[in-house]
């Protein structure tokens, strides 16, 4: 088989010409086997998303069913299908919490924050305040691939090949507690990166700022998880400047931080949210923007000829994609996997603190909240993120998948983790640390 037919997404395609692919053959709940039968035990949920675990009847039959009656219909121009409709009443009445009250769906999470961008920027220009366009990211997140996302992005690595972005996008500094610019070897944090973002919505003019987006933790660039305060404290900044918050919930939500979303983990009520990843555990694609009923009311009350929101994706809406997240979402609340994340959680970090106390001059910083974690290694001599991707590798010979990212070992293992199986993970990486 010639491996270069096919373009792998975020792959070194060289690597891969010669080693070839891995070829994951088939999965049942937290493990996955290639196709020469080694089993490994999927500590990343295979990309921060498959909360309930692999092969569960529950959605394959719900799937199969759904196909039978309806594959697909387009949802352009006021047609509906029954899935999408009972799942946009489920996803408002799981999020009324959060302040939310209408769900437009896509299919991933790059176009639910595409999404979410255009909404902000018309729904200035329905409130008469069009000089409202810029946004402002945060270094290190992600957002996603599409041109939007990207610009909102952060990870400087993944923009500069497609620059230039989108105009009007602003970056303020992320609360990364290990790598803080304002407090640098200071044990104490002083939030300033929460009030380089008053600086910088001042500096650009309030009256020119759209939105602020930001995942409540930042687990592509490397699962940075902020100070308890931080997110209360940008939140209210937002407001004071007229400002409107976007939650980015693509891997926070559907209980990997043993809640809802990350919002409600952290005691913010946001604007705008987005989701994917989790909501169907990855089962079918599946994007979501979620927004407050004023915004909604805003577009609901303008003078239009037409569609209130010129916007929307071919598959906006899939049936089977619905019936999935719902049928994902009934196990969720069935088996009590919030409380479980959040239980596994306490345990995890029990387990990479210990490990932290351990190799003292190999690990830098080791956390987690719920079951999304962090063990950070030492700078190497050889170059940022070299003995990250080593260690993964050592992981994954011992039939264990981690994700690295740069120097951190990133850990979000599927909700119906047991314990036995979080020290299954720590083992693994014990073991790769002595080299073994």
């Amino acid at each position: 088989m010639n491996v270069l037919k096919r373009w792998g997404p975020y792959t070194q395609m060289s690597k891969v010409a010669t080693a070839g692919p891995v070829v994951i053959d088939k999965a049942e709940g937290v493990y996955v086997w290639d196709e020469a039968g080694h089993r490994y035990l999927d500590a990343h949920a295979g990309l921060w998303l498959s909360n309930i675990g692999y092969g569960r009847p529950e959605i394959i039959e719900a799937v199969s069913r759904q196909a039978q009656q309806l594959s697909w219909f387009s949802s352009f121009g006021g047609f509906a299908n029954r899935p999408s409709l009972m799942l946009a009443e489920k996803l408002v009445n799981v999020l009324s919490p959060d302040g939310m009250g209408t769900v437009f769906f896509s299919n991933d999470g790059s176009e639910a924050v595409e999404t979410a961008l255009k909404i902000c920027r018309q729904y200035w220009k329905l409130r008469g305040h069009a000089e409202k366009y810029k946004f402002i990211g945060r270094h290190y997140a992600y957002h996603g691939v599409t041109l939007g996302a990207l610009s909102v992005a952060g990870i400087t690595a993944n923009r500069q090949a497609f620059e230039p972005l989108l105009t009007g996008v602003r970056h303020a500094p992320a609360p990364y507690r290990n790598h803080c610019t304002f407090h640098a070897a200071a044990s104490v944090c002083t939030l300033a990166c929460a009030r380089e973002l008053e600086r910088l919505i001042q500096l650009e003019g309030p009256h020119s700022v759209a939105a602020f987006i930001a995942e409540p933790i930042q687990a592509a660039g490397g699962v940075i998880i902020p100070p308890p305060e931080y997110l209360a404290q940008v939140r209210d900044i937002c407001r004071q400047y007229d400002v409107l918050f976007i939650a980015d919930e693509v891997v926070t939500a559907f209980g990997r931080l043993g809640e809802w979303t990350g919002s409600r983990y952290y005691g913010i009520k946001p604007d705008l949210m987005t989701f994917a990843k989790g909501i169907t555990s990855g089962y079918l694609p599946l994007g979501a923007t979620a927004v407050t009923p004023e915004i909604m009311e805003v577009f609901m009350n303008a003078p239009h000829d037409g569609p209130e929101l010129r916007h929307g994706n071919t598959y906006s809406g899939h049936p089977l994609a619905a019936t999935a997240a719902l049928a994902n979402i009934a196990v969720i609340e069935e088996e009590q996997l919030l409380a479980r994340a959040a239980k596994m959680g306490e345990y995890l970090h029990a387990r990479v603190r210990q490990l932290a106390d351990e190799f003292p001059d190999l690990v830098d910083d080791a956390d987690a909240v719920g079951l999304l974690g962090r063990v950070e290694l030492s700078a190497q001599e050889d170059g940022r993120g070299k003995a990250a991707a080593r260690i993964a590798a050592r992981m994954q010979e011992q039939g264990v998948i981690v994700r690295p990212v740069e120097d951190v070992i990133t850990l979000s293992p599927p909700l119906i983790i047991s314990e036995e199986e979080i020290d299954m993970i720590l083992n693994a990486l014990r073991a790769a640390l002595l080299g073994e």
